[in-house]
Formats: structure tokens, sequence, C-alpha cells
């Protein structure tokens, strides 16, 4: 395996949401590890605190929504290339708007390949050979492609979220009146597209089924409408991002939607048991932590879309289906 060193910090790129950042941050490590690499990460706002306290990382440039959008991007585009002139690139969002600010880079580009020709294939044939490429890497691996020949294994590109001690410190007192000695296990209700959200009535049962067996649990995230309203268990839009990670530390478990919070886990290095639906394996964005597992229901119409946009024509059967005695289950197993 051949890795490229260099010797200015590179400078990284990428937008998006939570949960493809936080894939970003366990090759970060690798590339720190292995050959001293530091970088310079260029994100949204909302997404610089993963980055927090990484060794790999000597600089954080967050940007707001604002200069993102037609001119503004343009003129921020040339603002970071003469700000980092030199610096090599690493695109790791590979769109319109990171192969902008390539074409006035001033320096070495590396780029990631999202293997867009195989998904929309696979996507409209589902033939096996397009699976088989699609399996072959998870999206972490193929990050790691921007500079490395080969893929490393998957184990050494986890996740890794760094947190000081005083931040988990600082979360005790929200699980305070959790009870010694009992399993604690952190609910994530939530995901940006509906498709991908278990049902209520399941996350319901669920913290039923959790009271019933002598567990505590609490919720996380955020959504316009919580779990539950005014429950002392439920903090849905009561903690930043550094806390959430913190809070999910603090867990023996975590059980997730599709979705960014279910990276947090694997990164801090929690267990996750992820509940997949319209998403499947193949687009390579499911959890890697080495207790980590995929709960879902193997059905011809899997999947269905990339990220869960589409419209379903048969009720979310892949959701519904997914029986809280069956994630209870997965749960006892687990622990």
């Amino acid at each position: 395996m051949s890795t490229t060193v260099e010797t200015a910090p590179g400078v990284v790129f990428r937008l998006s949401h939570l949960g493809d950042v936080a894939l970003t941050t366990g090759v970060l490590t690798h590339w720190h590890e292995q050959n001293g690499n530091q970088f310079i990460f260029v994100t949204r706002a909302m997404n610089a605190p993963l980055l927090k306290n990484h060794p790999a990382v000597t600089e954080i440039v967050a940007l707001e929504d604002n200069v993102l959008k037609g001119g503004a991007w343009l003129s921020e585009a040339r603002r970071l290339a003469r700000t980092y002139k030199g610096h090599p690139l690493i695109d790791l969002h590979s769109t319109l708007r990171s192969h902008l600010l390539s074409i006035f880079w001033r320096g070495t580009v590396r780029r990631y390949s999202k293997f867009g020709l195989a998904r929309r294939l696979y996507d409209r044939t589902r033939r096996e050979k397009y699976r088989a490429v699609l399996e072959a890497t998870n999206v972490p691996q193929r990050y790691a492609l921007a500079m490395e020949d080969t893929p490393p294994e998957p184990s050494s590109l986890v996740p890794r979220i760094y947190l000081t001690q005083e931040e988990k410190e600082r979360v005790a007192p929200r699980v305070k009146d959790f009870t010694d000695g009992k399993p604690i296990i952190a609910l994530h209700p939530y995901a940006t597209h509906p498709a991908k959200q278990w049902p209520r009535e399941n996350w319901l049962s669920l913290t039923g089924l959790l009271a019933s067996a002598g567990m505590d649990w609490f919720v996380l995230g955020h959504n316009p409408e919580p779990l539950f309203a005014d429950h002392r268990r439920d903090l849905t839009n009561k903690t930043d991002l550094r806390e959430t990670c913190a809070l999910i530390d603090r867990a023996d478990l975590l059980i997730s939607s599709d979705s960014g919070p279910m990276h947090l886990g694997t990164g801090v290095g929690t267990p996750v048991a992820a509940l997949f639906g319209p998403t499947a394996k193949v687009w390579g964005f499911y959890p890697s932590g080495p207790k980590d597992r995929v709960l879902e229901i193997d059905m011809d119409c899997r999947p269905c879309s990339l990220h869960g946009a589409r419209h379903c024509t048969r009720g979310h059967a892949c959701m519904v289906g997914l029986e809280p005695e069956h994630v209870m289950r997965t749960i006892g197993e687990m622990l």
C-alpha cells in the first residue's frame, strides 16, 4: 500500500451532513498515525465541533451557509485558494462546489471517487457485479483512496471523536438520577428523511421494554417534535454536538436510525445498533465499529434510494416490520 505524504498540511474539503464529516475522522487519524500528516479542515460551521481536539487537525475553517451559494461561493473559493496557496487540496466531497474550488486552487488537488457510475447502474439494474464493486469498499475507504493506492482495512478507518475528560464530566448531571449498575441505552429516533425513521409507536414500545428489563434510557437528537414532551429522559433539542457525543459516550449502547448521530456512537466507542430500511450496506455508509450491528429486513425493493428520499409504495414495510421485540433481543445480545 502506497500513501501520499505531503510536506505542507493538506486542506481537506468536506461539507454536507454530520455523518459525512464524521466518517472522515478515522481516515484523518489513520493518515496522521501512519505518516504524520496534518490537515486544515474546511466544512460547514454546524459540523466543525466534530473536529475539535482531533490530533491530525491543525485548523478548522468553519463556513456559514451564506458563503456557499452562487457568487458568494466563487468569492470564498478564491479567498481559500489565496489563503492556502501551496497546500494540497484533498477533496472529500467531489461536487460542483468543490470542483469550482479546485479551478482556483494553487497547489495539487487529490479527490475521492464517489463510485457514482456504479451507484447509478446498481440503482437502475440491481446487477450483482455492481453490488460487488460497491460493497468492496465503504465510504471511509473511498475517502482514503484520495491519498492511497489501495484501500486500508475498514477497521483502521473507524470514526474517531476526541472528547476531553472535562467534556465527559460536564454531562454527568444529565444522567445523575440513573441507577448505578443498570445498562444505559441512548436512543436517537430521528432522521432527515421520514422514510428512514422507525415508527414513533415502535420507539415508545421499546422504551417500555427497556424499563421492564431494568435498563435506563435517554433520547438524544434534534427534531421539531421530541419523542416525549417534557420528559426528563428526553433530551431532544437540549444538547449541542459535543454534549451529544459525551452523553453517547456514557451509554452502554446506542440505538439509532440510519443518520449522522449513528456515526457519533462509533466515534466515541459506544456500540451501535442501527435500524436500516430504505438504505443498505451497498451504499457504504453503514456503522463500522467492531461491535456495531445493522438491523434490517431483507426485501427485494431495498435499497430504494441513496438517502431514503424516494416515495414508498409499500407503506415503509422495511421499517414498520422491524419489531420492538426484535430490537430488544438485539440489545440483550449486544450487552
